[in-house]
């Protein structure tokens, strides 16, 4: 989950390395450092933010370097620990991933005379370069030989202080792409590094190692063999990845999920309506032929898969089975190649939903589709079918518009599926695209109520344990809602089906423990209340996210928000507003770090 850049230019790197850091920090931000070659090799690392690294770095200067920002795995976030890694001041590496086998790779190198200064299993990297360099002579074959004694997965960067305009990368499971520029070159774990510099992006493929110089490159396959890979003009500007008029991206996103959703929605929908070929060229037939449906997922993502079972099983009339990643691969699953295989990831790089698609996969089952909000990603790359969600960058490390619009692209699933097995007739189908149409507007009238999730927020602030209750759809929105609230005001929150509060979490309520409840005008309405009424019962205080017409009043122990229209089946969509804001107004009171919050990173590429 660390962030990757890299230059060889004509001109003093450094600037664009600290740049190119800012925008990566989304990805980690225990601690930054940059090495540089200049008639010697020049480390320097911090710990903490990529601020302070710069402010270290400002006199230093070269045409050659690679810079890191670490999300810490294997040791502590200390200065010896900080990236990038050395052996014997001649070469130098970043890393993201994880190597498996680095205890027993250290002490190989160990009996041959290398001495280790961090804890991290990024460090026998380098030091097995510099091993193979010295019989080789080459930075490239030195390269080639040590990550064949790789396990694990892994981007590099590598520069040695004898070659003063060349670095040599690689690629195994985490992401890592070039920007190639006039007389420079430039290499990143994410494009929105390198969009003050370049907007012509190569993305490589797992096992690709490639040689990068001044004025050309070659890639090469795992293989060895050379290998052409296609040049991509990024669609993404610099100011999607800005600030602009808000305090926090996380800010910022909420309110941008209007239009991220009618970007991903008018993308999708023509005036003949949905079909089957928004999923890929041959997904009719794919999608006509599956008996059933697994998502996989994880965090976010999982949620959103946990509200399209509803979807899909109820409008569909298909059976669903909805997992985590982490887990699927790691039981004796009974595969189903007739199953459409669905993974969902905002990064499209998620290491444990990549390893359960290509577990999927070994076990016969090739009805793969991703939904994803980035493309040439390795899961799209991956995936026989897929829908590219318009969310933009997300650079909050709480993904709100990602999940959103994931959301969207699960419900044209549902009407794509439906569509195809009769379940769906023209008037139907006109009904639920003009409610698609219409969501953009309805979460803008949701984000009107702000001011009054800033009041219960202030509540929220002083509070240590909060319950989400929700029934039916809502369910997975309530627990979306409290890993929000967890993730960036650090307030525990633990979420529930209402009628399971009787079944032991209403141990937990008293006056001290604010219940917060996704109340929406459905079927479910009347049994909500009910559980909810135990919740008073107890002294218990409650706050409800309720439909205008739900009859739910302000009153002493009820604090009440109403959303100013009902959304039908997309009201999931909807009621997940006022949660994200509550979140993020929790966090301002508490005065966390709202974008980037403890112990986390955005793009999780280690298992």
């Amino acid at each position: 989950m660390c962030g990757i850049i890299g230059a060889v230019a004509q001109r003093n790197v450094v600037p664009i390395l600290i740049e190119g850091l800012k925008r990566l920090e989304y990805r980690g931000y225990d601690s930054a450092g940059l090495a540089v070659v200049n008639q010697g090799l020049s480390r320097h690392r911090s710990v903490g933010r990529v601020a302070e690294l710069a402010i270290l770095s400002k006199n230093v200067k070269g045409n050659l370097g690679i810079a890191h920002t670490r999300w810490a795995t294997h040791g502590a976030p200390t200065e010896r620990n900080a990236h990038p890694h050395a052996s014997r001041d001649e070469i130098a590496v970043v890393h993201n991933g994880i190597i498996e086998n680095h205890v027993e790779l250290r002490k190989k190198l160990e009996d041959l005379g290398y001495q280790f200064e961090s804890e991290t299993d990024t460090e026998v990297i380098a030091h097995l370069v510099h091993h193979h360099r010295r019989s080789t002579g080459d930075l490239l074959a030195a390269t080639l030989a040590a990550i064949k004694e790789l396990k694990g997965a892994y981007a590099i960067a590598v520069v040695s202080s004898n070659s003063q305009d060349r670095m040599v990368c690689a690629r195994e499971g985490s992401p890592l792409l070039l920007g190639l520029g006039i007389e420079e070159n430039f290499v990143a774990s994410d494009a929105s590094a390198l969009l003050p510099v370049t907007r012509k992006m190569v993305y490589l493929e797992d096992g690709d190692v490639v040689d990068v110089g001044l004025l050309e490159y070659q890639i090469y396959d795992r293989e060895g063999r050379p290998a052409e890979r296609k040049v991509y003009l990024s669609e993404l500007s610099q100011e999607t990845s800005e600030l602009g008029k808000y305090r926090h991206f996380m800010q910022k996103e909420i309110f941008e999920q209007p239009k991220a959703i009618a970007d991903t929605i008018d993308s999708a929908i023509n005036e003949c309506g949905i079909s089957p070929r928004l999923f890929g060229q041959d997904a009719e037939e794919i999608l006509k032929d599956a008996d059933s449906v697994t998502i996989i997922a994880c965090g976010t993502s999982y949620h959103a898969g946990l509200v399209a079972r509803y979807w899909i099983e109820s409008l569909a009339g298909i059976a669903c089975n909805v997992e985590v990643a982490s887990e699927y691969r790691y039981r004796e699953s009974i595969s189903n190649p007739k199953s459409l295989f669905v993974t969902i990831s905002q990064s499209g790089e998620t290491a444990d939903t990549l390893a359960a698609l290509n577990y999927a996969k070994s076990k016969g089952q090739t009805k793969t589709l991703s939904i994803c909000n980035v493309d040439e990603s390795a899961l799209v790359r991956q995936s026989r079918l897929r829908f590219l969600t318009r969310a933009g960058p997300e650079i909050g490390v709480a993904s709100t518009k990602a999940f959103t619009t994931q959301l969207a692209a699960l419900f044209l699933l549902t009407l794509v599926l439906a569509k195809i097995r009769g379940k769906l007739d023209s008037a139907m189908e006109a009904a639920h695209l003009e409610s698609l149409r219409r969501l953009p507007h309805a979460i803008n009238h949701a984000l009107e109520i702000e001011p009054k999730i800033v009041r219960w927020a202030e509540k929220f602030s002083e509070k240590h344990h909060a319950l989400f209750l929700a029934r039916g759809v809502h369910y997975p929105i309530a627990l979306e809602g409290a890993l929000k609230l967890k993730e960036i005001s650090y307030i525990h929150a633990e979420a529930y089906p209402a009628g399971e509060l009787k079944h032991g979490p209403l141990a937990l309520v008293d006056s001290n423990m604010p219940v917060v409840c996704v109340a929406p005008s459905d079927g479910l309405l009347e049994k909500l209340k009910s559980n909810l009424q135990e919740v008073r019962a107890r002294g218990g205080e409650l706050y409800v996210v309720a439909d205008e017409d739900s009859h739910f009043h302000d009153e002493e122990s009820i604090h009440v928000v109403r959303m100013a229209e009902h959304a039908d089946h997309l009201s999931p969509i909807l009621h997940a507003i006022p949660l994200q804001l509550l979140a993020y107004h929790a966090a301002l009171q508490k005065g966390t770090d709202v974008d980037k919050p403890r112990n986390l990173a955005k793009s999780v590429t280690v298992e």
